[in-house]
């Protein structure tokens, strides 16, 4: 049973990857992780921007 599920994980693997490339993947996720952070960056600088005034 254990060679079936081995014999089936790199297939889906492959599968998955000529859809989406690891590096497009990896992109992806650092761009929404930057962008998020960026944003959050620029929200703080508005609320204590508000706060001063």
């Amino acid at each position: 049973m254990a060679e079936a599920e081995e014999a089936t994980a790199p297939t889906a693997r492959k599968r998955i990857e000529s859809k989406f490339p690891i590096g497009l993947i990896v992109r992806l996720v650092a761009y929404l992780f930057v962008g998020h952070l960026f944003a959050f960056f620029v929200y703080l600088l508005f609320v204590l921007g508000a706060e001063n005034q």
